[in-house]
């Protein structure tokens, strides 16, 4: 499977999303960082027909990556912090919000991905999608679905922070699958098909160190009975996403129904513990 940047074309139609070689050319690490990321999330190019589907670039070759210092270094260059989520900022020069929809009166999970999941809905209907076709159980297909949804709120530690949100409303096995997910990305397991990816070393850097946090949840899950459904939240995640690609929602609306509790006073209305979260998604523009 392709990496973002795998083929002439595709890094020219990256470049140029980006203004051109002479601007990427200025463009610090960091900042070259985020629009990599920013890439990610709208999705990868999928494999050519013949391609051989367990060719990840997992491997550094040639490429240069920025060291974490270098990455470092670029943190007074920004006006904003990278955990910020994605809907609340706009990362471009001179870039502006938009103007959000209102939210209907009791939201459910399905008006959140239409009116405020604008930059990882497709990512994660992909990913539902891909685990779906792969044959995983419905708590896997509906942790693929919602398991980034969190970072239009924030991105550090965004496995734990989403399952905070949706830990009222998930099934237990699909909770732990967004929780550890994250940690998971950092761990090869090539017996499941999961390797660490080149589009790690580029955002994080070369000599990156998961912190200490990061190891021990790695450790817990990889010795708990869940840890497949977790694993498999990775391995669906990164690869084979075609930005241009629509997924209909078709396909989980009754697999939702069947394993998502929808509180019937609207998510961000009922007293959970994370209806807080819902109520921060739904009106982000609020000063306080």
């Amino acid at each position: 499977m392709r990496h973002i940047l795998d083929g002439a074309i595709a890094r020219r139609n990256f470049i140029a999303s980006l203004g051109g070689a002479a601007v990427v050319g200025l463009m610090p690490h960091e900042a070259r960082a985020d629009a990599l990321e920013t890439a990610l999330m709208a999705g990868v190019e999928t494999p050519q027909s013949g391609m051989d589907p367990s060719s990840q670039s997992c491997s550094p070759g040639s490429i240069h990556f920025p060291t974490v210092a270098e990455i470092e270094a670029q943190v007074p260059t920004r006006s904003y912090r990278r955990a910020v989520g994605s809907l609340l900022l706009n990362t471009h020069p001179d870039g502006k919000v938009i103007q959000l929809a209102k939210m209907p009166a009791r939201p459910t999970l399905w008006d959140f991905f239409e009116l405020r999941f604008m930059k990882s809905r497709n990512h994660c209907l992909q990913s539902a999608n891909k685990a779906l076709q792969a044959g995983a159980d419905e708590e896997v297909v509906l942790a693929c679905l919602v398991h980034d949804t969190v970072q239009e709120l924030i991105h550090t530690d965004h496995g734990f922070w989403g399952a905070q949100m949706y830990e009222p409303y998930l099934p237990a096995r699909s909770t732990f699958a967004v929780r550890y997910h994250a940690a998971l990305r950092f761990y090869t397991d090539a017996p499941a098909g999961y390797c660490y990816p080149n589009e790690y070393r580029e955002i994080f850097g070369i000599d990156y160190v998961p912190p200490p946090h990061i190891e021990s949840s790695y450790r817990f899950a990889r010795a708990h009975r869940w840890y497949d459904a977790a694993r498999a939240v990775t391995v669906n995640d990164l690869y084979s996403f075609d930005p241009k690609a629509v997924v209909k929602t078709d396909p989980f609306i009754e697999i939702v129904a069947r394993h998502f509790k929808q509180p019937p006073e609207g998510l961000g209305n009922d007293d959970s513990a994370s209806a807080h979260v819902w109520r921060t998604l739904a009106n982000p523009d609020l000063p306080l």
